[in-house]
């Protein structure tokens, strides 16, 4: 099986074509058909694992194995066996009321029939490679589609490796990877696929829609933005740091729900740094060489993230690098940036502008919860959106005056991984959402379906002229307030 594909536009629409093509002819899979191609999802998965953890280890520089297998791996595998095991539920037609009811009562039907969309393009970010591709297929692959792979440029190594694992047990006319550039990407966006996924940055996904819109394909986009952590008066700081910290580096904060700054009351400051402080030594008693602690993915994003922090630095912000004091980051193999705290900063700093994607986490004080509420809801709605504390009350005041893509409540990113549950943004963090049966359906065609009944009886003659006494009279009954 070919496992290189053509990278211009042509060669990506012959691709297209022919899936197209296979998709008319073949028809919509049977349930045995879906559930292979998942089996055969989670083979490579399982078979390839090393080959996952040295690639992302080549392309970030130092990327923790565990993390990776962690994040990427067993993390694809979940949402795949979740979808192999529910879908012929899902395939299942969903029955809906008639109306009026009296025409149920005779027999007509009402039902929504899943149906494929037929090929989906999947565009993948380089933050979780392996994830970004395979947890979307897991939706994409129930539904009953064919897909076209872009990866992204940024981790060449895993882009490659994906090319040739789909390539190993795939025909193209299943599921194909086009590897390639910004120019491959942007003509990747403009083909006629009958739905197009992108998971990336805000920035990219205006011009994503944009050329999607060319051809009216429908979107699901999967963003980011600033994810706000609220910590309340009744939180267990412990536990809260801990958590935040975690989430903040994992993959060095280079994930789209990562915490992006962090609302504390102005009387539990101190017990917050102190208690991440001692949170980052215990996960990592060292930085620069230690392997659990991954590298910043390129050059240019290194420099993005410490401009952040010389720019907030510079602007009277207090800096907090949470590694040991003889250990020198400006000497180092790879791009690595301790976790670093910015306590106190201010709006006009870039660090509070733009969405973080590192290691670096900002730390506002309040007085009281309005005032928190305000400040997120004055934003861009996030991606995600995370509360500690023990307080109902004030739990419930958070949930219902903000709005985000989603929310974990006393952890940070989790709810990302209940499989049961959307995963999706809102406005600029995104459009539509996926994971587990919801997946299924955004990547379905909900097809309505009405069945009349067979006998052709008066009330159903009445409809059609000449008109009469019979249709005047039901029509003044639907004339009631």
């Amino acid at each position: 099986m070919d496992a290189k594909l053509g990278h211009d536009a042509a060669s990506m629409n012959a691709v297209l074509a022919a899936q197209k093509a296979a998709h008319l002819r073949d028809g919509a899979p049977s349930a045995e058909l879906r559930i292979d191609r998942i089996d055969r999802c989670i083979a490579l998965l399982i078979d390839h694992r090393k080959a996952i953890e040295d690639a992302l280890n080549e392309d970030f520089g130092s990327r923790s194995r565990e993390a990776t297998t962690f994040t990427d791996v067993a993390g694809s595998i979940g949402p795949l066996k979740h979808a192999r095991d529910h879908l012929k539920k899902w395939m299942r037609p969903e029955k809906r009321k008639t109306t009026p009811a009296i025409l149920g009562l005779l027999g007509a039907k009402a039902e929504i029939q899943f149906q494929p969309k037929g090929v989906v393009g999947v565009i993948s970010p380089w933050n979780f490679p392996i994830n970004l591709t395979f947890a979307p297929l897991a939706g994409l692959l129930a539904a009953g589609n064919r897909a076209m792979i872009k990866p992204s440029e940024f981790t060449p190594a895993t882009s490659a490796l994906m090319a040739q694992m789909f390539g190993s047990v795939f025909s193209p006319e299943e599921i194909a990877v086009i590897t390639g550039g910004p120019e491959v990407g942007q003509a990747f966006s403009e083909l006629a696929f009958d739905h197009l996924i992108f998971t990336g940055a805000t920035s990219i996904a205006r011009h994503v829609m944009r050329a999607a819109a060319q051809n009216l394909v429908p979107l699901t986009l999967e963003l980011g933005g600033k994810s706000p952590v609220i910590i309340g008066e009744s939180a267990d700081m412990g536990v809260a740091a801990a958590r935040v910290m975690f989430g903040k580096t994992l993959n060095a904060g280079q994930i789209c729900l990562a915490p992006d700054y962090v609302l504390t009351p102005r009387d539990k400051l101190d017990g917050f740094v102190a208690e991440a402080q001692g949170a980052v030594k215990k996960m990592f008693p060292t930085i620069k060489d230690n392997p659990d602690y991954t590298a910043i993915v390129a050059q240019r994003h290194y420099d993005r993230i410490t401009g952040y922090v010389e720019d907030a630095r510079a602007k009277g912000a207090r800096i907090i690098e949470l590694k040991p004091d003889d250990e020198d980051l400006s000497q180092q193999e790879h791009r690595k940036i301790a976790p670093t705290l910015i306590i106190d900063p201010t709006d006009d700093m870039k660090v509070m502008q733009e969405e973080i994607f590192g290691p670096v986490l900002p730390v506002k004080t309040y007085g009281k919860l309005d005032e928190a509420l305000a400040y997120i809801n004055s934003h861009d709605r996030p991606l995600g959106l995370y509360y500690f504390g023990a307080d109902q009350a004030e739990q419930d005041k958070v949930l219902t005056g903000t709005t985000s893509g989603g929310v974990t409540v006393n952890d940070v990113i989790m709810h990302v991984a209940q499989e049961d549950l959307p995963f999706g943004g809102v406005g600029p963090a995104g459009m539509g959402s996926y994971h587990g049966v919801d997946g299924f359906r955004e990547f379905s065609h909900r097809k309505s379906v009405f069945t009349q009944i067979k006998k052709d009886i008066g009330p159903l003659q009445m409809l059609r002229p000449p008109y009469g006494a019979g249709i005047r009279k039901y029509l003044d009954s639907q004339m009631k307030r």
